[in-house]
């Protein structure tokens, strides 16, 4: 399964309603960091396919969400379950320090 794309309009109905846990990937297309772990995270919605989705807000087009969650730099990941932050991790991150921040978090 790959990154789904969401905007505030269904960030709702995408994240806080799902039935799995959500990383959140906020980011921007003029961002060097963020296009760095794109691959990393399409790999992980993959491997991690049914027991997790991943999410792509874009910050420049869907400021609400990103506002409402204090995110102040970007790439901004956060894990939803149940509706619920339940962790987040700022930066640029190896896939396998990614990986590990998932397997600890769900």
């Amino acid at each position: 399964m790959a990154t789904v794309h969401v905007n505030d309009t269904d960030f709702d109905n995408e994240v806080r309603k799902a039935d799995t846990p959500v990383i959140v990937d906020f980011w921007a297309e003029w961002c060097g960091p963020c296009k760095q772990i794109g691959p990393a995270l399409e790999e992980l919605s993959d491997e991690y396919a049914g027991k997790l989705k991943v999410v792509k807000v874009n910050v420049d087009e869907n400021p609400e969400q990103a506002a409402a969650l204090g995110v102040r730099g970007i790439p901004a990941l956060f894990m939803f379950k149940d509706g619920e932050v339940i962790s987040n991790r700022m930066g640029a991150a190896p896939k396998a320090a990614l990986k590990s921040w998932i397997d600890e978090s769900v």
